[in-house]
């Protein structure tokens, strides 16, 4: 096991050293520090004088690969290679562009994005499973059909409606919980019931829809025949067999929204005034806060590859052919 773990972390290296310099090319050689700078501080106040003030204060004045200027290993140091994305590996993201410590930022708004994240998955995966077997319960039957309609309508219908649907029929109308906001703390509870409960209805249709497609294949395979001859019942054969076996693409799919769990949700977090990582990364899109954002996608980079991991540990728990092999 601790050698097919070291294994996959020397997978993950190149590919995550990869994402971390196709990014820097992506800011720093489609758009040069000019262009920043330029764009920080507005096209009609840019004199040449402003944006060399601006690239100084914020260390992108130097070359971005190589200084010949410096000496020995500053030649690779000093430069903004270094400065704004290889510090990224040692999780020191510097300062934001308007001067704020991105480090503490992330730090504080992780709790908001966490305290929403972790209920919608695992209420959405309970509740996407738990359909999706009853509708298999139930296969050829009108509920099976009208349930598979219920998926595909709810799959059509764009987030933003469950956003502001909700928010008008729960909060406006009927006035149960507050329309937008966060408190700390237990308080926090009455702001994030909403937006858990629409993220979690808004993803029920795709994802219920895909688990009764999984779930339909396995019980057509020979184990579930020999189950159900040796006299087991149709719900025992469904949730100790089939679902056990119908983990592996179930645990494929869940990998995805490991980044999330702590990115936020970025229209969820934002329609809802909650001060989590979602929020902040719109924020510096609108803002043009280059360094936020690089900051982002390389720890989105970072939770996707440990996510990657994670599933391919958990295939080792869930399936002893892979430990076999």
């Amino acid at each position: 096991m601790l050698a097919y773990i070291v294994r996959r972390l020397f997978y993950a290296i190149p590919i995550l050293i990869g994402v971390n310099l196709l990014t820097f090319l992506l800011f720093f050689v489609v758009n040069s520090p000019d262009d920043i700078a330029r764009m920080q501080i507005g096209v009609k106040r840019a004199t040449p004088e402003a944006i060399e003030r601006w690239k100084v204060e914020r260390g992108y004045d130097k070359p971005l690969f190589f200084n010949a200027g410096a000496k020995g290993v500053q030649h690779l140091t000093d430069t903004i290679f270094f400065d704004k994305s290889l510090r990224m590996f040692a999780f020191d993201f510097g300062s934001a562009d308007d001067g704020r410590d991105i480090g503490r930022e992330i730090r504080d708004r992780m709790g908001p994005s966490l305290a929403i994240a972790l209920p919608t998955f695992v209420l959405g995966l309970a509740a996407a499973i738990f359909f999706s077997l009853l509708l298999v319960f139930f296969r050829a039957t009108y509920l099976d059909t009208w349930g598979v309609i219920a998926c595909v309508v709810m799959m059509s219908i764009s987030g933003m409606f469950y956003i502001i649907g909700g928010q008008w029929l729960v909060s406006k109308l009927w006035a149960l919980v507050p329309i937008s906001g966060y408190a700390p703390g237990l308080d926090a509870a009455r702001f994030l019931v909403l937006p858990v409960l629409i993220s979690v209805v808004a993803g029920m249709g795709a994802s219920a829809r895909w688990y009764r497609s999984i779930f339909l294949e396995e019980i057509s395979r020979d184990y579930v025949r020999t189950a159900r001859a040796k006299g087991l019942s149709e719900l025992r054969v469904l949730f100790r067999h089939v679902l056990k076996n119908a983990m592996i693409p179930i645990l494929t799919g869940v990998v995805v929204v490991i980044p999330m769990l702590f990115m936020g949700s970025l229209l969820v977090e934002s329609f809802f005034a909650v001060p989590g990582l979602g929020s902040y990364t719109i924020d510096a899109i609108r803002a043009q806060d280059f360094a936020v954002v690089r900051s982002m996608v390389f720890i989105g980079s970072v939770l996707y590859i440990a996510g990657l991991i994670l599933t391919d540990i958990s295939y080792t728990l869930v399936d002893p052919r892979v430990r076999l092999g």
